[in-house]
């Protein structure tokens, strides 16, 4: 399903009948997501405080937004790092309500889950870029009906998003896809370094209506060395590790230049061939 800058794949099993009836739903929804979101873009980008518990967005795609942002308001942060994850979840509602167990809707990355007891899915994880342009495998996790995950979220500087730090990617778990998506969003700041070669930008001279208005972010990012490369890797880490204990966040899966560290709650390193 396409729209604008919304594109989606979904998959589902089941019934035949039931599969079409659900996607039918689906697709009626979709088509009103995109107007919504447009009709409140200027709120959408502003910082998330206090206030957004008071105003709600009025879409419920916005609230879902706002919703995975306020834990992590504390930052700067605004309701769209949690959008294709919001777009995501809201659509795999619609499957929930029609009586689909098992399926997924994969925003670009960004992924909702629909598992009911005793289904799963196996993903993988991929966001290694070191061994050439296209990333490489770093995990693999099963994710079962039982577990309080139903959500996966990539977020880095080599995104279509700007990013604040440097990780080739961040790859969240967490209980829905908007949370993943805020969090894979801070962590991958996170992941940082004082470093001459990195290029930075102001968000707004790359993009006039950025929500990052002046906020200088990434550009490009240099060969760097073993040390520094653990360095930023580990700031990142720390940011997982407080929302992990925080409840907001269930694992995490950090990459930079061939190097990945994880939380290792769900996520199992694959053996190197």
């Amino acid at each position: 399903m396409q729209h604008g800058p919304i594109d989606l794949v979904l998959k589902a099993w089941g019934e035949a009948a039931a599969i079409d009836r659900a996607l039918e739903a689906a697709w009626q929804r979709f088509g009103s997501i995109l107007p919504a979101l447009c009709d409140e873009l200027p709120e959408l980008r502003q910082p998330v405080t206090a206030r957004n518990r008071i105003v709600p967005m009025r879409s419920p795609v916005g609230r879902r937004m706002v919703a995975a942002c306020l834990p992590l308001s504390a930052e700067f942060i605004t309701p769209m790092a949690a959008v294709a994850g919001a777009v995501a979840d809201e659509m795999a509602a619609v499957l929930a309500a029609h009586g689909i167990a098992k399926a997924f809707v994969n925003n670009g990355g960004d992924i909702a889950l629909v598992l009911e007891p005793g289904q799963s899915l196996t993903l993988g994880v991929m966001g290694d870029f070191g061994r050439g342009p296209l990333p490489a495998m770093t995990g693999s996790l099963v994710v079962r009906g039982e577990d309080a995950v139903r959500g996966v979220a990539t977020s880095g500087a080599r995104g279509r998003s700007f990013s604040l730090g440097i990780a080739d990617s961040v790859t969240v778990l967490a209980a829905n896809a908007a949370a993943a998506d805020a969090a894979a969003t801070l962590i991958g700041n996170a992941v940082d370094l004082d470093h001459p070669g990195i290029g930075r930008k102001p968000a707004a001279a790359l993009e006039p209506d950025s929500d990052l208005g002046e906020a200088l972010v990434t550009t490009a990012v240099p060969a760097l060395l073993p040390g520094e490369i653990e360095d930023a890797l580990r700031a990142g880490l720390a940011r997982a590790t407080e929302l992990a204990q925080q409840g907001l966040i269930a694992d995490a899966a950090l990459s930079l230049q061939g190097r990945t560290l994880v939380l290792g709650h769900c996520v199992k390193r694959l053996e190197e061939a």
